[in-house]
């Protein structure tokens, strides 16, 4: 047997068939229930976008509803009140994977650099991410990228420190791998147009791919998951039945095979849909109102 017909087999362990939206729904509370490796923090509420200041009162909120199900949390920025999650996850009892958002403004780019040292240096940052796919946007060259990298290795002890981007760039950019502590990929099937039935081996090639560029560096599958409605993506359907099928699938290998993964995301969040068009707004576990949606 070989080993792609092996994976295939221990995705086939999962029957779905002749399931209806009822007894799925079920089986996904009772994967939630279970628990997971890290969530995505989502802290905008509903008329909010980036650039828009976070209230603790928001933030507190959210990440309580988080708390039963999840021993980790990444958020996404240093500044504009994203500095307070870190802070109230840490004092809830979770772990924390903290990014600095970088772009193309330097001044911006400062500001989140020195916010996330301050954090780490404060204790609140057990993973530091210094960017999130930047070369992916294009925002900075590979050297202003790998000196913000060592900027923020050089000023922290004890925490490893990453980047984030599409499993696919750590093979591309070896000089970026090479001086991250640790691999931080993305890794969404969806956004390559895979067919749900296969996408948990889609997954698996993508986190084999990224392992393979860190020769020997641990990689965290920092973001993936699947919209629950939109317009599809050529063989990827976004549904409630597939965004249930994908969770429950990628939370089972996590947990047999030790896999740390961040799901995308907590919330539904409507000011994606400028970026990402109407499937944007459709990847939380829970909608835009903190109902939880299956």
């Amino acid at each position: 047997m070989s080993l792609r017909e092996e994976k295939f087999l221990a995705l086939a362990s999962i029957d779905y068939e002749g399931k209806s939206i009822k007894e799925l729904r079920k089986l996904f509370r009772k994967a939630l229930k279970s628990g997971m490796h890290g969530l995505c923090a989502s802290p905008y509420e509903e008329g909010q976008e980036p650039g828009d200041r976070l209230s603790e009162i928001q933030i507190r909120r959210r990440l309580e509803i988080m708390k039963p199900y999840t021993k980790w949390v990444r958020s996404f920025s240093c500044t504009e009140g994203n500095d307070l999650i870190p802070k109230i996850a840490k004092e809830l009892g979770m772990k924390t994977l903290v990014g600095a958002w970088l772009g193309d403004d330097k001044e911006i780019n400062e500001r989140e650099i020195a916010g996330l040292i301050e954090l780490a240096n404060q204790g609140f940052v057990d993973v530091a991410a210094v960017g999130n796919e930047v070369m992916y946007r294009g925002d900075l060259t590979e050297e202003e990228l790998i000196v913000h990298i060592n900027q923020v290795k050089t000023s922290v002890k004890d925490i490893p420190v990453g980047y984030v981007d599409a499993y696919y760039e750590f093979s591309e950019r070896p000089a970026i791998t090479e001086v991250c502590d640790i691999i931080l990929a993305n890794c969404y099937p969806f956004w390559e147009g895979c067919d749900l039935d296969y996408s948990l081996l889609y997954m698996k090639d993508m986190y084999d791919k990224a392992l393979r560029a860190g020769k020997g560096k641990k990689v965290i599958i920092t973001e993936t998951g699947w919209p629950s409605e939109g317009t599809n993506l050529y063989g990827a359907f976004p549904s409630e039945a597939n965004a249930i099928k994908y969770f429950i699938n990628t939370q089972k290998w996590s947990q047999e095979d030790d896999i740390d993964i961040f799901y995308f995301s907590a919330f539904d969040e409507s000011w994606k849909v400028g970026k990402e068009g109407d499937v944007g707004a459709y990847w939380g576990i829970w909608d835009k109102d903190e109902i939880l949606k299956f």
